[in-house]
């Protein structure tokens, strides 16, 4: 018995330290959550204000006369509707009060036919009615485009629609009642908007335009760095020091959901900063499907560049001049394109790496005719011929992501770069330097050079009094 006591005092002191543990590791977790994201902590207190001054209607008396236990139905819309970004909440917030207005009335439509049919045919037909709303209305949630933007506003209109039409039979007053709850979820709904809106404002749309240009950024800088690791060469032949930075790009190859999702709510934002009204949100849609798709053809040379089997050096020093130059170039053009679109300037930078690519991709075509393919062992040969032709694709990759840049550029009205004055560039001579040069005292001569006599045979001699002279001056 002592020695059991003995080992139970031991263990108590060990389970608070245990508890301690986790609720400083929740806490330094929580730490780094607001410091990767400050505005996280920002929307925190916003929805908190947003709550804090629809709940007033609910405090005062004067405000509780005039909306009754209907403004709960403020609060609890608060609730569902603000979110993270304006976009979103604006989205769910007039999807919410569209749906309410339209099944409120329809609810009470249906009420009223309802009550026509006696006391007997009223819920056989206000079941009739929900029966088939909810049918139609469930049948439309499967359309992509209305799941898209519309969904959230599907299930109130069928929420709205049941409350009004059902509670309508034992409730006489369903006129006043879906007033009351039209105008509370409005009053919460258009709380949520000011208060996302006007109060350090998060645009998904900026989200969005930045994720692009980023997805892009990190496709050219793992090309940019793939030449010097696919030809590093170690004493065994085998590449060597893989860098970790070069596996970025591997966050683009599932970045198609959440774009397709963030541009669905960037439509619902008014036009702010460099981005007015209509913008072309499903042109950044486009670019990002050609990017990923060049992050596949990527994905296939990391696979190559971490590969355990490699070819001979000897082989890949065939191709590593070629290889290195498209890959860089390549590599070039795509941090290029990131910087146009980030920054919304036009620039032709982009174009002149492509070129360069392109004419590197002939040249290596030709090394593989006239070199590569005249070595003797073919299994040597097909894991470097496989990143020639991956290189190949990549090429073609850029360019299609250069066009549907270009095309996003001229939609929405990107601003043409600001010429550079490059230092090289010397500055001519100003009128007054020129003044004091030939205001020098000295000795003065005119010569007086006559093109007719000094040309024979010309035609265009010129007259006696136009004949060219060149003053010299000799400082005495």
């Amino acid at each position: 018995m002592v020695s059991s006591n003995h080992e139970n005092a031991k263990e108590s002191p060990a389970l608070p330290k245990r508890q301690r543990g986790k609720i400083v590791g929740f806490a330094l977790r929580l730490k780094e959550l607001g410091k990767d994201d400050p505005r996280k902590i920002i929307h925190s207190f916003k929805v908190g204000l947003a709550l804090t001054l629809v709940s007033l209607f609910y405090y005062f008396k004067p405000l509780y006369e005039g909306f009754g236990l209907a403004a709960m139905w403020a609060i609890l819309t608060v609730v569902v509707v603000f979110e993270f970004s304006v976009g979103a909440t604006l989205g769910r917030g007039l999807n919410r009060m569209l749906a309410t207005l339209t099944a409120g009335a329809l609810g009470i439509g249906a009420h009223r036919l309802a009550t026509l049919s006696g006391e007997t045919g009223e819920p056989i037909l206000v079941a009739l009615f929900v029966f088939i709303i909810a049918g139609i209305v469930t049948f439309l949630r499967f359309i992509p485009q209305i799941k898209a933007r519309y969904d959230y506003g599907m299930l109130i209109f069928i929420l709205t629609f049941c409350l009004i039409s059902v509670s309508g039979y034992r409730d006489e007053e369903v006129i006043e009642m879906g007033f009351e709850r039209l105008s509370s979820i409005v009053l919460g709904s258009c709380a949520s908007v000011v208060v996302c809106t006007f109060i350090c404002p998060v645009w998904i749309g900026v989200d969005l335009h930045n994720q692009i240009a980023t997805n892009i950024e990190k496709l050219g800088i793992f090309l940019e760095g793939f030449g010097d690791e696919y030809f590093k060469i170690s004493e065994d032949g085998q590449p060597i020091n893989k860098s970790s930075s070069l596996q970025r790009y591997k966050s683009v190859l599932t970045s198609g959901s959440k774009e397709e999702s963030m541009a669905n709510l960037a439509r619902w934002e008014p036009c702010h900063g460099k981005f007015r009204f209509r913008h072309p949100w499903k042109e950044y849609l486009k670019v990002g499907n050609v990017t990923r798709q060049c992050a596949f053809k990527i994905e296939s040379l990391n696979n190559y560049l971490t590969s355990e089997i490699q070819s001979p050096p000897e082989v890949r020093n065939i191709i590593k001049g070629e290889c290195t130059v498209i890959s860089s170039e390549c590599g070039k053009a795509l941090k290029e394109l990131a910087s146009v679109i980030r920054k919304m300037t036009e620039s032709s930078a982009a174009e002149l790496h492509i070129t360069n690519s392109k004419a590197a991709a002939e040249k290596l075509k030709s090394v593989i005719r006239s070199s590569l393919c005249k070595h003797g062992d073919y299994l040597e040969i097909i894991q470097a011929g496989a990143v020639a032709s991956l290189l190949f694709e990549v090429v073609k990759c850029t360019e299609e992501v250069a066009d549907a840049a270009q095309k996003l550029a001229s939609l929405a009205h990107f601003k043409n770069a600001k010429p550079r004055v490059t230092p090289e560039k010397q500055e001519l001579p100003s009128q007054e330097a020129v003044k004091q040069v030939s205001g020098i005292n000295g000795a003065h001569h005119v010569i007086t050079i006559n093109l007719s006599q000094s040309l024979p045979g010309s035609e265009n001699s010129s007259p006696p009094g136009l004949a060219p002279r060149i003053e010299l001056c000799t400082l005495g």
